[in-house]
């Protein structure tokens, strides 16, 4: 037998077993946070729902998903049957634009910032509650507070606002105001928010979607490609520092470095490139169970 038909008939057995509990946090990256997909559908194929999950940008989306119940598969569907069609994406870009004037230029005109909570509220699958409270998961957002220099983690109340604050990419979208303070993207600070649900589960799975620059074959980047980029290396060097500290039991890497940050569109190539990830996260499973299982006859 395989080594993935293996694992994968050791991992089945997690759930049915009583086996340890999971702590799972899905990091931030745009549109490479569709490779998220592939770990939620091998959760859901393995039997594991987690005890409390945190999300950073992307991974807020996809982990408000989770949380809300919806499965795997049909979080997959949705994001295709949105992405695989330009008329659809444009038809809830539509939707989301502001309703008069005076909301359009509310807090002053800024050309090319849209409206975070308008977009999230668009795309999001119905199923998602409006609240943090209604969600059968617990689920920790994380905002950057831009005038607070700080993280912000968001867990109670609103949800969409707070998934749109997460996920405010400074230039694309404008702030969150909540509460007060004025929020932007939730990978700025805490790219991969492990550190906020660590200790709270047997077994803690990190996701790092950020990726970094490639090389364009020798043509120069363009100002927009440089900020992103940069920003990805920023995040990248926050990544390093806490990996320093604490490591989580598992961390899956996709190599989706090759895609940008806004390329949803590109949903089957991303797909494609990240499905290893799949074996991959199923193998590292069952090592961690294997791991715990020792550690625990250990201290018996």
């Amino acid at each position: 037998m395989g080594q993935a038909a293996e694992t994968g008939r050791h991992s089945s057995q997690i759930a049915a077993s009583g086996g340890p509990s999971f702590a799972l946090a899905l990091g931030g990256g745009g549109a490479r946070g569709l490779a998220h997909l592939h770990v939620i559908e091998v959760l859901d194929e393995l039997g594991i729902r987690p005890r409390v999950i945190a999300g950073s940008s992307i991974g807020a989306l996809m982990g408000a998903g989770l949380a809300a119940g919806i499965t795997g598969k049909e979080i997959h569907a949705h994001a295709r049957a949105i992405l695989e069609s330009r008329a659809e994406v444009a038809s809830r870009l539509w939707r989301a634009r502001p309703g008069n004037l005076s909301e359009m230029v509310e807090g002053g005109f800024r050309f090319g910032q849209f409206n975070a909570e308008r977009i999230i509220k668009a795309f999001l699958p119905a199923a998602v509650p409006a609240t943090f409270e209604e969600l059968k998961i617990p689920l920790r957002v994380t905002a950057t507070d831009y005038f607070g220099h700080e993280l912000a983690v968001l867990d109670r109340g609103p949800l969409g606002q707070a998934l749109a604050a997460s996920a405010a990419i400074p230039a694309v979208f404008r702030p969150v105001v909540r509460n007060g303070r004025t929020l932007i993207d939730g990978g700025i600070y805490n790219p991969v928010p492990f550190d906020l649900v660590e200790g709270e589960a047997d077994i803690l799975i990190a996701i790092d979607v950020v990726g970094a620059p490639t090389d364009t074959g020798g043509k120069a980047p363009t100002s927009i490609e440089l900020m992103f980029g940069a920003s990805q290396l920023m995040m990248q060097s926050i990544i390093a520092m806490k990996l320093s500290q604490r490591h989580p039991d598992i961390l899956i890497r996709p190599p989706v470095s090759r895609f940008r940050v806004l390329d949803f569109l590109k949903i089957d190539a991303i797909l494609a490139e990240t499905a290893s990830i799949r074996d991959e996260l199923k193998y590292a499973i069952d090592k961690a169970v294997a791991a715990h299982g020792r550690q625990e006859k250990a201290g018996a």
